[in-house]
């Protein structure tokens, strides 16, 4: 029996990781933008650096070794929710809150045709009062840092609340 140890998503770093690449590209990792967007690609950059830990289960996991060695839910929206929400193995674990508890470091995906989501970003400030006009985010595919997530037009909006980490 393996056993998984508990440890706290590191949101400060998470933050700041977003604001170092938010109008950028990390080398170490391919820009998706010519394939369908990047915005969750670098969102799982963001969580990866607060977390420290990728989960290579090739069937349920959450990793990026190159562009042909990655797992869907590096750079699919739905996949990184489903992964995120069910993951049971190593790596962060979040669940689907209401607005009031979100934090910096969490991550929202919106849907624009009120279907399909298809756009994720990281939260980066929220202000006094935890409303769609104070809640900051940077995003790539449309590169932005500290944006109010009120400028985009989208039917639906999902928040995933990252409430731990777990490592071998």
């Amino acid at each position: 029996m393996i056993f998984l140890k508990q440890e706290k998503y590191n949101r400060s770093i998470a933050k700041e990781y977003a604001k170092m690449w938010a109008y950028g590209r990390n080398p170490k990792f391919y820009d998706f933008d010519n394939l369908g967007g990047d915005c969750t690609n670098f969102v799982s950059q963001c969580l990866y650096a607060g977390s420290n830990v990728m989960n290579y289960d090739k069937n349920n996991g959450w990793y990026y070794n190159s562009l042909n060695d990655r797992s869907p839910s590096w750079t699919g929206v739905e996949f990184l929710s489903s992964f995120l929400i069910n993951n049971k193995g190593i790596g962060p674990r979040g669940k689907i809150v209401d607005i009031d508890d979100i934090e910096i470091g969490d991550i929202a995906q919106l849907s624009f045709n009120g279907t399909l989501f298809t756009h994720t970003v990281i939260i980066v400030n929220i202000g006094d009062i935890k409303t769609l006009d104070k809640i900051f985010i940077a995003s790539h595919t449309y590169d932005s840092y500290n944006k109010r997530i009120s400028t985009y037009v989208f039917e639906k909006i999902k928040f995933i609340h990252i409430e731990k980490v777990y490592k071998l």
